[in-house]
């Protein structure tokens, strides 16, 4: 593995422009994440984005739309775009998801699961390594929640990821509360795939909460952070402590006092000083 140094950010967020007030009176936020998507990689960026740049803050482009798990080779145009956007934002590295959004011409709209085999380690791999060679930074690479698992899996998930990051050298953005709910709707301990990924290559972690029905946990982005995900970030850290962990919040934003809490806890969680 080539080392890549990733500076200690500790606790951060992920930017919306619906909370963009609250994320710049953030005292001591040092990285936040942006949809890659939603940024323009030639135009003025948006004005909340443009002062965390200016106050030092370090931005990650998170992009949603590669889809790097599919069988076709990811579209150029994207891969130029993302690489773009981090340029623009001088980014220290950009992340994207282990999934397929579309098949055949076809937008599904929604992170799919990738069949857990060597067929589909091979594209994903590849797609990679596609995306890799335009970029001027690392990517990390992120698991994703998924509600079902494809019946022609070969590898557990812990062999099927280490795998994918040694092949492509890439960082890990592990979420923690995709952790949380892939184990709870399979029924196995989440704390079991820390011990089966090499946490030494994460880059940062996403914490989000979710909400369940009729007996399936949803990972929302809407919700509160479950004392649930709270433990198992505790648990991270006694084992590994990533450089960075961020909330993720995606609608239904909160009052300031209910994300103030949220953060808080995370940084109580991690052990990494409060950002409010």
């Amino acid at each position: 593995m080539r080392r890549v140094s990733i500076p200690a950010y500790g606790v951060g967020i992920g930017w919306r422009p619906e909370i963009s007030g609250y994320v710049a009176g953030l005292p001591g936020l040092r990285f936040a994440e942006v949809v890659a998507e939603s940024v323009h990689a030639h135009a003025e960026l948006p004005r909340g984005l443009a002062e965390l740049r200016e106050r030092g803050v370090a931005v990650i482009p998170h992009g949603v739309k590669l889809s790097l798990g599919g069988a076709e080779p990811v579209d150029p145009d994207r891969v130029t775009q993302l690489a773009a956007v981090a340029r623009r934002l001088d980014a220290p590295l950009v992340s994207e998801h282990i999934a397929f959004v579309r098949a055949g011409g076809v937008e599904a709209g929604h992170l799919l699961p990738v069949p857990r085999t060597r067929e589909a380690v091979d594209a994903v791999v590849a797609n990679v390594r596609r995306t890799r060679a335009e970029l001027d930074v690392p990517i990390a690479l992120e698991p994703i929640a998924a509600l079902f698992d494809w019946p022609d899996d070969e590898l557990d998930e812990g062999a099927f990821l280490t795998e994918i990051l040694e092949r492509t050298d890439a960082l890990l953005l592990l979420d923690v509360a995709n952790v949380y709910a892939n184990a709870r709707n399979r029924g196995t301990d989440p704390a079991a795939l820390l011990d089966r990924v090499p946490l030494e290559r994460i880059a940062y972690c996403h914490v989000a909460g979710g909400s369940a029905h009729d007996g399936v946990y949803h990972d929302t982005h809407t919700d509160a952070v479950p004392p649930e995900v709270l433990d198992l970030v505790a648990e991270l850290c006694r084992r590994h402590r990533p450089p960075a962990l961020m909330l993720e919040r995606d609608g239904d934003y909160p009052p300031a006092a209910e994300l103030t809490a949220e953060l808080d806890a995370i940084a109580a969680a991690s052990g990494y000083p409060a950002i409010t």
